[in-house]
């Protein structure tokens, strides 16, 4: 008879937690804070539990199914907005999660949510949009302490001068490192840049008690909403995507790059929505380059590419590296898309070298990347359908793009080789650099998958000193994939000379760099 009772409790747990109906409500356009016979109903508008998209009807209503553990939210279409929260975090989602998040997580989730109500409804507002706009991008901010969140807060937060043409920022997960209950506070020292500012979810942002993927967000959802999800601005399409697989699928320990089947179902479902004429930007934590060998479950990048392949304007966008990497994604990848190629921007990194480095006169690591890429952040520029993309170095003018290694002094018509070296922060196979000494003629540099040798030095200062610095050491260098060299001109007159570098980058940009050397 127990044993029948625990059978009959666990099934009927089962059932509860495998119960699904439907929602129902209308999305409109508000005009007085509430829904009613004077608001009009937005016909065409895409609703999503995550996974099920379904369009308004002529009358704004919407139904779709839910289960125990949803997000539902609205795809926002250009031209409109949600109100905004005091976290400048927008109002377009709802979680449902009657039962809660599970309680023997470290780190809060999600309260149980009460039932829903009849009509769940959705308020947006007209706003003017352009098709001309900027977007700031922040790669892994990943504080694992109050001190770090504060090296965040002054040599980045502070740091950024937008105008009008920004229009929303975009974090790439690692938003902390994981300590998450550094997410509240996260999100206020961000309320100083005044934009709406939507998160990615990292794998320092994850519960890690969780067993099985699905549940590795509840703090997450908590303190963000839905780590999938999508909307429309002027004529571009942006969609988030949580592309960690934890705990790992093959052994159930640590994790992995890649998508769940509902989170396929959910992209093949949005991008049937959206006119292939479009700009089409999709942000994620982990590239999808595969860096390593095994970062990511391969066949679920092919998903991704067949369903972006028919097109012509596309973007993806990670960070996780901490280092600065453009990565353009070809038919021996197995991308068979309208375009070339594919490009990926993997970006540089707000906590560069997790805030290693020497200290500044403010107290503030220099935290340069491996690559040599010093600490920043990005800006994504869109004209209508087309983009660029602009580096800007934390604490420098945004004109410093280019950082020049050379001797500082060679012997006249000496022997053996004297090269110096042009980190291009942005650099990619696709940018012309030249370099010319004093008045001579202008020349092609070749690119070096070397190190950066400024980065190098500031690691061996930790080796070589015999008193302590003060900071934390750097990580080892990598090799870069943005750096050129040439030889240094060693037959000129004796005396000081000055090495010219300038790029013409993919998107017809020009960046100048110079640096003095004496012949002697």
């Amino acid at each position: 008879m127990l044993k029948q009772l625990f059978v009959t409790v666990g099934l009927t747990f089962c059932l509860a937690v495998a119960a699904q109906n439907n929602v129902t409500g209308y999305v409109y356009v508000d005009n007085n804070g509430q829904f009613d016979k004077k608001e009009t109903g937005l016909a065409g508008v895409a609703v999503s539990n995550g996974k099920d998209i379904v369009l308004t009807d002529k009358n704004g209503l919407y139904q779709l199914p839910v289960s125990n553990d949803n997000i539902i939210f609205v795809i926002k279409p250009s031209g409109y907005q949600f109100k905004m929260n005091q976290y400048n975090q927008s109002g377009f989602y709802y979680i449902h999660k009657p039962q809660g998040s599970p309680t023997s997580s470290k780190y809060k989730g999600v309260a149980p949510t009460p039932a829903l109500p009849k009509n769940l409804n959705f308020a947006l507002s007209q706003q003017n949009e352009p098709v001309d706009f900027s977007v700031l991008v922040f790669g892994d901010p990943q504080p694992y302490n109050e001190q770090e969140l504060s090296y965040f807060a002054k040599s980045i937060v502070d740091d950024v001068r937008t105008g009008n043409h920004v229009k929303f920022g975009i974090s790439l997960g690692d938003i902390v490192g994981d300590n998450l209950d550094l997410h509240l506070p996260y999100k206020e020292i961000m309320t100083k840049l005044k934009l709406p500012w939507y998160n990615v979810m990292g794998n320092h942002d994850m519960n890690y008690e969780a067993t099985t993927d699905s549940l590795s967000d509840e703090t997450f959802e908590r303190n963000f909403g839905p780590n999938n999800y999508s909307w429309n601005y002027g004529n571009t399409h942006f969609i988030i995507l949580d592309n960690i697989l934890y705990p790992d699928p093959r052994d159930g320990k640590g994790y992995w790059g890649g998508l769940r089947p509902d989170q396929i179902e959910f992209l093949r479902n949005d991008l049937a929505l959206v006119d292939k004429n479009k700009l089409v930007v999709i942000s994620f934590h982990i590239p999808f380059s595969n860096e390593g060998g095994d970062a990511i479950r391969l066949e679920d990048r092919q998903a991704m590419f067949d369903l972006l392949k028919n097109f012509d304007n596309c973007l993806l966008m990670s960070a996780h590296t901490h280092f600065q990497k453009q990565i353009y994604y070809k038919t021996s990848d197995g991308w068979q898309g309208k375009s070339q190629a594919l490009h990926e921007y993997n970006v540089g990194t707000t906590s560069g070298d997790w805030y290693s480095g020497e200290l500044d006169a403010a107290g503030i690591p220099d935290g340069t990347m491996r690559d040599g890429t010093p600490r920043g952040y990005a800006f994504l520029n869109i004209q209508n359908n087309k983009y660029n993309l602009r580096y800007k170095v934390a604490g420098k003018d945004s004109a410093y793009q280019i950082r020049i290694y050379a001797p500082k002094i060679v012997a006249r018509n000496s022997r053996g080789a004297a090269p110096f070296y042009a980190n291009f922060f942005m650099g990619s196979e696709k940018d012309l650099v030249e370099y010319k000494f004093d008045n001579g003629k202008w020349a092609e540099m070749l690119r070096d998958s070397t190190f950066d040798y400024t980065y190098l030095d500031m690691v061996t200062r930790w080796d070589e000193t015999t008193t302590l610095l003060q900071g934390r050491r750097p990580s080892a260098p990598v090799a870069t994939g943005h750096l050129w060299s040439a030889p240094v001109n060693k037959k000129l007159a004796p005396g000081k000379h000055t090495i010219y570098v300038r790029v013409k980058d993919v998107y017809g940009n020009i960046h100048e760099e110079q640096q003095s050397y004496i012949i002697q």
